[in-house]
């Protein structure tokens, strides 16, 4: 497949599991219905909270539960291959989840599961974060074979890391689901992807959380797709919606084969 549509999808979500199930159901089903083939769904879309324990709360057995059952059972009923941004799996610490990065064929299969590596912690006048209190961290980066090409899974955080993607090897599509903050967003956002694209010669598909959350919390948003050659292809600035755009692998290999910075790459 050498030509096809892919959906970013942009959230605000609330508090509770259901209504948030429900709109990122809809959403999906759009997405199919205007052609997408592969959707991609942000960070916590199943939850944003009024505390950051809320999704330690709602979190599930790996490959059981009702948010993992929900994912696949879209992908399955709209015959897509859907990103699920993070989906919160039970650790040993009852305290802690993993935030993992899941992703499900058109028949509702799961065939991949990344862990986010990089835990987010940040702290600007009133704003604080520390992840690490609620979430623990994975150990390995993971790219997948698909029917649109290998695929580099990420969350977030991890988009400031270079050295994550870098050690996957060539691949197609960088995934970044999101929920940035503004401050952070605003600054470094549309820089960091569009820098990724580009040194990888790779589309950037970053779905993100995008408004006022329960609580008061902000996030960024500026769903994007961008394409291998750092051009932004799609945005998405505010509230729930999303970016549709063509990939077309050939591009890919045009961009690689004028421009051969990964295989003219020196490491000492």
């Amino acid at each position: 497949m050498r030509k096809f549509t892919i959906a970013a999808v942009q959230m605000v979500s609330g508090p509770e599991v259901g209504p948030n199930l429900e709109a990122a159901g809809a959403l999906v089903a759009a997405a199919a219905a205007a052609g997408a083939r592969l959707v991609a769904l942000p960070e916590n879309f199943y939850i944003i909270g009024r505390h950051e324990g809320d999704k330690v709360k709602v979190r599930e057995k790996d490959g059981a539960g009702a948010i993992q059952d929900f994912v696949a059972s879209a992908a399955r009923k709209h015959g897509v291959w859907l990103l699920a941004g993070t989906v919160p799996i039970e650790t040993a610490d009852a305290s802690r989840i993993r935030s993992a990065c899941l992703v499900y064929d058109d028949a509702g299969r799961r065939v991949a599961r990344y862990d986010k590596m990089h835990v987010f912690r940040f702290e600007s006048g009133d704003e604080r974060y520390d992840e690490a209190r609620t979430v623990e961290p994975g150990e390995r980066a993971l790219a997948i074979d698909s029917p649109f090409g290998r695929l580099a899974l990420s969350v977030c955080y991890d988009v400031r890391f270079p050295e994550l993607y870098r050690g996957l090897g060539e691949f197609d599509l960088l995934f970044v689901p999101s929920a940035f903050t503004v401050p952070t967003g605003a600054a470094h956002w549309d820089t960091l992807l569009r820098a990724r694209a580009i040194e990888n010669q790779a589309y950037v598909v970053a779905p993100a959380q995008g408004g006022i959350h329960a609580g008061g919390r902000a996030t960024y948003g500026h769903t994007m797709v961008v394409d291998p050659w750092g051009e932004v292809l799609g945005v998405q600035a505010k509230g729930e919606g999303m970016v549709l755009a063509e990939v077309d692998l050939d591009l890919i290999k045009e961009v690689r084969a004028k421009l051969p910075a990964l295989s003219n790459r020196r490491i000492s």
